[in-house]
């Protein structure tokens, strides 16, 4: 029965990282569009803030991380709704540049905990459920990064992470064929949020030199991810780059 009336009702998201930054923009233009939206992240003041009461928004605070919090996650969301329509698997952090010999292991399995286990991990529960749900199929969005193409200075453990998620989105992609399970990826460059407000004051270039990069509204991303699960199952974006016009990305390094 759960499954039946979900069917009838607005589709259903995931969104991770939801309480600030690129996650909050989406989460509060798919709540906008009249989705429901499952707001994802460790804090939930900071969820409730981006949710803002909205009748659509479902609170699930957990660690993307934890293997265990991110199957419980995942089993409340389709408790409440019956099945998951999409994911947009988001959530992300960064490690202060450096050569990689003084990054220290602490930062590199802590960035990789997030970055790397906990897109696999919520992929791997959205696209169990959206397997075994009637009908079948969904969406997942993966956040990559101008990183996935072209490194900055000192940013290993992030490149890393972020080539991490190309090779996720094309296997997903590959392996959601037989069950109509879509997976695409999104390519941010320098959206102005808390994370990348550095980009305008001045950050390190490939020849060393400090300068300030252009920098967009982060509501063009969060235009372009509900785009992208907009789409009807037999349409996929596969690779989007979204970036400031005038930031330094083609001719960088």
């Amino acid at each position: 029965m759960a499954q039946r009336v979900a069917q009838n009702m607005a589709q259903g998201i995931v969104i991770t990282g939801a309480g600030s930054g690129i996650g909050r923009a989406c989460a509060q233009a798919f709540l906008g569009a009249g989705w429901r939206v499952a707001l994802v992240g460790r804090r939930e003041a900071n969820l409730r803030e981006t949710a803002n009461a909205d009748a659509n928004a479902l609170i699930v605070p957990f660690d993307v991380a934890d293997p265990g919090a991110v199957d419980a996650g995942f089993a409340s969301i389709t408790d409440n709704w019956g099945r998951i329509d999409a994911l947009f698997n988001n959530a992300g952090i960064f490690n202060k540049g450096a050569p990689i010999d003084e990054i220290a292991v602490d930062d590199w399995l802590a960035l990789c905990g997030v970055n790397i286990s906990g897109m696999f991990l919520c992929a791997r529960a959205a696209f169990g459920q959206m397997r075994r749900q009637s009908p079948q199929g969904g969406r997942i969005i993966n956040n990559g990064s101008i990183s996935a193409h072209v490194p900055r200075p000192g940013s290993a453990p992030y490149t890393m992470s972020k080539h991490a998620a190309t090779g996720l989105t094309k296997s997903l992609s590959l392996d959601g064929r037989p069950f109509g399970i879509a997976c695409g990826q999104i390519d941010v460059g320098n959206a102005m949020t808390d994370m990348a407000a550095p980009m305008a004051t001045g950050v390190t270039q490939a020849n060393g030199d400090t300068a300030p990069e252009a920098v967009m509204d982060v509501e063009h991303v969060a235009s372009t991810v509900l785009h992208m699960a907009s789409l009807p199952p037999d349409a996929n974006v596969q690779f989007v780059t979204v970036m400031a016009t005038a930031m330094p990305y083609i001719g960088r390094g």
